[in-house]
């Protein structure tokens, strides 16, 4: 039962950004880039009681990951702007994120070894 209330809950926010998205573009670009996922997910980490490490790892996790996922974003903004169809836009943003956490991956590893 609590994962459906916290599927109906995020789904909700979801459903509501879209909205906001659909009337007013910039505003819903502004509230998409609020970490709101993020900030869903420790809530409810912290509700269902993880330790405060696993939490720690999940934040450290996503500050890894925003890099790429500017750079995804970028990728996506100017194929659109290109005429390039959303599909193929969307497919290019992904690839771009998957390379730039490859090189970040392998730049960490020349630091750690």
């Amino acid at each position: 039962m609590y994962t459906v209330i916290k599927i109906v809950i995020s789904a909700a926010i979801i459903g509501i950004v879209s909205e906001v998205a659909r009337k007013f573009p910039m505003y819903g670009g502004l509230i998409a880039a609020l970490p709101l996922v993020s900030i869903l997910s420790i809530i409810w980490l912290t509700v269902q009681h993880e330790p405060n490490e696993h939490i720690q790892k999940f934040v450290l996790g996503v500050m890894i990951g925003l890099p790429a996922t500017i750079i995804m974003l970028y990728v996506i903004y100017v194929a659109m702007r290109s005429s390039v169809n959303i599909a193929l836009a969307i497919g290019l943003g992904i690839v771009s994120w998957v390379i730039c956490l490859s090189v970040q991956k392998m730049i960490g590893q020349l630091f750690q070894g």
